[in-house]
């Protein structure tokens, strides 16, 4: 872990959800427990059963959240996005991971001691609850992401991962092709499938021309077609 001297301006732009709601010498308290690390590629940032530590801030680069199911096949939960905060749940609930996090691509993520966060939120009101906001907001996404994966069938649920991908990290400049280069393992377990079916299922994606495949790239170019067919499930 990398103690990094920022100035409060830098800091304030890598987390300015939680920097906004605090008073000067709160600021301050959090600027002295602020670090930097850095991921390499594929590279585990916590795993299940570990006891949760600190609070992180992705910065840059992409984070999948997955836990290992029966068989030793992987579940991706959800894929963490730039200036999304994660790995706090645990602690909060005075437990240990229930699941992992590893690096799709090299990033850089800050990070707090939940001690210091507790701190804070027990003096400030304003940031207790923009905690309770976010834990409210992932309840609801989790929610709805369990009936999808159980309910909707294979077509419906790659095609929904597809667009969840987009929604999530956008876009290159040609407007359609997706900016995450997903493994086709890791696209199986974010849509709860097989490999084999998800590669099945994509080439006739292709097919169908709702999309175009190089590689691990993915073009989207009839995005309201995989809207209907995630939504028919």
């Amino acid at each position: 872990m990398v103690k990094k001297e920022l100035t409060e301006a830098e800091i304030a732009e890598s987390i300015p959800d939680l920097w906004q709601p605090l008073t000067e010498s709160q600021r301050e308290l959090l600027a002295q427990n602020f670090t930097i690390q850095k991921y390499k590629k594929n590279e585990t940032i916590y795993c299940e059963g570990e006891t949760p530590m600190h609070l992180m801030c992705l910065l840059s680069g992409k984070v999948k959240i997955y836990k290992d199911g029966v068989g030793g096949r992987s579940q991706i939960i959800r894929v963490i996005k730039n200036k999304e905060y994660f790995a706090y749940r645990a602690y909060f609930a005075e437990e240990n991971f229930v699941t992992a996090a590893a690096a799709f691509e090299p990033c850089t993520m800050c990070l707090i001691p939940m001690p210091v966060i507790i701190k804070l939120i027990q003096e400030n009101a304003d940031l207790a609850m923009f905690f309770i906001r976010q834990l409210s907001k992932d309840l609801g996404i989790s929610d709805e992401r369990t009936v999808n994966l159980t309910q909707k069938h294979i077509r419906g649920r790659l095609a929904e991962s597809l667009l969840s991908l987009k929604d999530t990290y956008g876009v290159e400049e040609d407007q359609c092709t997706l900016s995450i280069y997903l493994s086709r393992e890791d696209l199986a377990n974010l849509s709860n499938m097989t490999t084999s079916n998800a590669i099945r299922t994509l080439s006739n994606f292709a097919t169908e021309k709702l999309i175009i495949i190089d590689g691990r790239k993915i073009k989207l170019i009839d995005e309201e077609r995989l809207k209907k067919i995630s939504k028919i499930g």
